[in-house]
């Protein structure tokens, strides 16, 4: 091996150590997606463990499992997981042992979609009513607010009985505590409204009440934007003094992406260079305000980037998503120290929301073991991606019944 191929391999392929004692076996980490392989009712499906256990096998140090909700009347899409009362334990039990095979970490994203909240299953609501093109939602009462810590303790705790071994709390692209960080989207004038500490207010104490449920070793991650890429959104400067709130926390590692779901919101990729990661020059800034080990998510397609981003000190730690969806065993390939770059599909002029269904149809074929058989369009993919939903919202509200609980829990 080449002096330069020893240097890279002692940048990604070296462990990294959590605060809490955690260990990640390398930096190389399945970024969350939304698989959409649940079974409709909220529980794993044999594809979706499959799937998780092969990114193990390929060498990630860590997977995320994308948009896990802590409620399901607030979820983003009929596919996701949810930790409540009526999950499958022995179905999580089994996704987190499988997921954390070789040596590798599976830990859920626990999410709340807010004012994302898929229509046809959940109630849209925010820090504050809506009613744009596109988008209409309630606002959130203090009360339902305050709810929402112990509803994420009781979800961290079920993902800690499952077996998993951490959680990410969702607070980037869109959904409910982006909205809330974004002054666009809060115009509260409560304790919850305002000022950046304010707009943070209920993520500090979601992290706090999660760290009281789960011990002081099990960790804790969070997703966060380091901008929302709207005019009148968070910015950049707002971001990086969430990043400082957040270093007064017990976290234990701070996931950097951007953009947002909201209709009409410009791809995170919009306005940035199409050969590096989108969101570097805020991770080296944020890296340099905070101890807590920082992951940088969003644009790096290629070993030499992920290679440079933690020699250069841009992150602690680098997240992969569509990387990986096109090679699963991607990290042991990049590990040996010459590995191959993944090869990108080129969509031409998609309808929106089409290569997104292509991506997420592909993760099912890797669950059922048939990536080499899997050659729909985008548009195809779109078609199939939006039926298999319909059918399981009528799985999902039978499940789970008309009666809507509080945001909270």
């Amino acid at each position: 091996m080449v002096e330069s191929d020893k240097k890279a391999l002692c940048g990604i392929g070296t462990p990294l150590r959590l605060p809490c004692g955690a260990e990640l076996k390398n930096r190389l980490v399945k970024a969350a997606m939304s698989d959409s392989l649940g079974d409709g009712q909220g529980n794993p499906t044999d594809p979706q463990v499959r799937l998780y256990e092969r990114w193990a096998e390929g060498g990630a140090a860590l997977s995320l499992i994308g948009e896990v909700q802590t409620n399901p009347h607030f979820p983003e899409k009929p596919g996701n997981l949810v930790l409540g009362p009526l999950s499958d334990m022995t179905g999580l039990r089994r996704l987190a042992e499988r997921g954390s095979s070789d040596g590798a970490q599976l830990w859920p994203q626990l999410g709340h979609a807010g004012a994302l909240a898929h229509a046809p299953i959940g109630r849209p609501m925010g820090p504050s009513p809506l009613d744009v093109a596109g988008l209409r939602c309630e606002g959130m009462t203090a009360e339902e607010i305050q709810a929402l810590p112990k509803t994420y303790a009781v979800a961290a705790t079920r993902a800690r009985q499952a077996g998993f071994g951490g959680v990410q709390i969702h607070a980037g692209h869109g959904f409910l505590f982006s909205q809330f960080l974004s002054p666009l989207f809060n115009r509260r004038t409560d304790a919850y409204g305002g000022s950046v500490e304010n707009r943070f207010r209920v993520i500090g104490e979601v992290i706090d009440a999660v760290r009281t449920a789960v011990g002081p070793v099990f960790p804790i991650a969070i997703k966060i934007n380091s901008t929302d890429k709207l005019e009148g959104g968070l910015i950049e400067e707002e971001a990086l003094e969430v990043v400082r709130l957040l270093d007064r926390t017990s976290l234990d590692l701070i996931d950097i992406s951007g953009g947002t779901y909201f209709p009409g919101a410009p791809e995170s990729s919009d306005g940035v260079s199409a050969t590096g990661p989108y969101f570097a020059d805020f991770s080296r800034r944020a890296r340099s305000v905070t101890d807590i080990p920082v992951m940088l998510t969003g644009g790096i397609k290629t070993r030499a980037e992920a290679v440079a981003v933690i020699e250069n000190g841009v992150a602690d730690a680098v997240g992969l998503a569509r990387a990986m969806v096109l090679e699963p065993n991607l990290a042991n390939t990049w590990l040996k120290g010459s590995g191959a770059d993944p090869v990108y599909p080129v969509f031409g002029a998609p309808p929106a929301g089409a290569v997104t269904a292509w991506y997420t149809m592909r993760l099912t074929a890797l669950g059922e073991g048939n990536e080499f058989g899997f050659d729909m369009t985008a548009q195809e993919a779109l078609k199939v991606y939006e039926a298999r939903d319909a059918a399981r919202c009528e799985r999902w509200r039978a499940h789970f019944g008309g009666g809507m609980q509080t945001p909270g829990g």
